[in-house]
């Protein structure tokens, strides 16, 4: 009901932008002289067309958003008070599920009660009742803003003010849906975190030096929880990932964009960006199944003991997943620095290669810095390619060639099977996800400082 409904507003709207566009034509005079309105023809349309549609969606939205309680209360209220008195809220829940199954002609695998049966049908009508009501009343609403906007429409009516005022404040609402996310994630993992430190001390948490949880039935932290080792192995995965993708990443972008042909940059680019798009599953089998048997391989010709999955196996190919992230962006920032700084450099007998490194690169630093950035949480926050390479285990050590885990992997471990999201176990998994948060927070404020430092310097 609620799509036809939906359908209907909106073949009303695009009447609507009709109307408005041809009454203000006409108000216009011959030739559609809109010299003699305030606003274009255009605006007048879409300002009935917001007036048709706005109100109408705004009353359907809460219609629709309080219709199930209202008929869950009117359901309740009409069971018999001794079936009612004995329902607690799970009973309840159970109830309106086997009415709500009953009501709409599937039914229930057992003979329902008598009274199940009469609240389906008292259920059924009113769910009927309520379609033909909404109906009615968001139709009349449509109706009566087309009307109403249409009788307003003149030659100095400010149309334009008030659209441009409608988009300023939907614009402002997307933005905020960002910042609303935002903050409903930090808030989600902030309470289960302080949830789980109830369990584990933080500061056995953030300074503990070995990771080994215990999962129990009793809902105690059993084991230990410390972070350091999955820290540690987050930091020197993503390490070695950073000193293969940035070198590279950056050289690539300066060759694309200084010493490139205009045919080579055009076929160069678009392939180096294909390894964006490869899923980071398939990088990690082929860090599995390739990259860790030849490091292995290549270890055993010179005497050295590596491990087949390692810190250097999965941050190795995490490093050539994220080389187009670097190389891209620094592309970019690089080709956008003017003309005219290269000009100068070189009229005054510096060479092309002075060039770059005194001119180019510190005038496109804070954009560079920005792609670095992105690289760094791209490779913080992998997944998949640590799941396969890395070897999960989760031990302090600096041997970048044998086994580690990170954060991103524990956060996997802890919630998957069969475990309870009550539990410390699980609410863990929280807490590792806020310190990810922090992490990536503190990243973003270091390289704003840098941009605005070297953004006053160069601009």
């Amino acid at each position: 009901m609620n799509l036809l409904l939906i359908g209907v507003l909106l073949a009303l709207v695009a009447i609507a932008y009709q109307i408005g566009l041809r009454k203000s034509r006409n108000l216009a005079g011959r030739g559609s002289n809109s010299a003699t309105l305030h606003s274009r023809p255009g605006y007048y349309g879409a300002l009935v067309a917001l007036w048709c549609g706005i109100p109408a969606f705004l009353i359907l939205i809460v219609w629709s958003l309080a219709e199930p309680s209202i008929l869950r209360y009117l359901v309740l209220s009409n069971l018999p008070a001794a079936v009612a008195a004995s329902l607690d809220p799970a009973g309840i829940s159970v109830l309106m599920d086997r009415v709500q199954a009953i009501a709409s002609g599937f039914g229930v695998s057992d003979q329902p009660a008598a009274y199940e049966v009469a609240a389906a049908q008292q259920l059924a009508k009113m769910q009927s009742i309520s379609s033909y009501a909404k109906l009615a009343v968001i139709l009349s609403i449509a109706l009566a803003g087309l009307l109403w906007a249409k009788k307003h429409i003149s030659q100095q009516y400010r149309a334009r003010n008030q659209v441009e005022r409608v988009v300023n404040v939907a614009l402002a609402l997307c933005s905020g849906v960002a910042i609303l996310t935002t903050l409903g994630i930090v808030m989600s993992m902030f309470g289960e975190a302080m949830r789980f430190f109830q369990f584990v001390s933080p500061i056995d948490f953030f300074f503990g030096t070995e990771w080994n949880p215990g999962f129990s039935t009793s809902g105690n932290a059993e084991g230990s929880y410390g972070l350091l080792p999955l820290l540690w192995g987050t930091l020197m995965v993503s390490g070695i990932a950073l000193l293969v993708a940035v070198p590279i990443g950056l050289m690539i972008a300066i060759y694309l964009a200084e010493y490139a042909s205009s045919g080579l940059r055009s076929w160069a680019k678009p392939t180096i960006e294909v390894l964006a798009g490869i899923p980071t599953i398939v990088y990690g089998v082929f860090a599995m199944m390739v990259i860790g048997p030849f490091f292995k391989m290549l270890g055993d010709q010179v005497g050295l003991e590596i491990n087949a999955t390692s810190a250097l196996t999965a941050g190795f190919v995490m490093g050539i997943m994220i080389i187009p992230f670097v190389s891209s962006l620094s592309d970019d920032i690089i080709t956008q620095v003017p003309r005219a700084m290269r000009d100068g450099s070189l009229g005054l007998g510096a060479t092309k290669s002075e060039t770059i490194r005194q001119v180019v690169l510190p005038a496109a630093l804070p954009g560079i810095t920005g792609a670095f950035l992105l690289a760094v949480s791209r490779a913080v926050g992998e997944t998949m390619i640590v799941v396969l390479a890395a070897g999960n285990s989760p031990l302090l050590h600096a041997n970048p060639l044998e086994a580690v885990s990170t954060v991103t992997v524990t956060i996997v471990k802890q919630l998957t099977g069969d475990t309870d999201f009550s539990s410390p176990q699980a609410l863990v998994a929280f807490a590792l996800g806020l310190t990810l948060f922090v992490i990536t927070l503190g990243l973003n404020i270091i390289a704003l400082y840098i941009v605005r430092k070297y953004r006053e310097q160069y601009e």
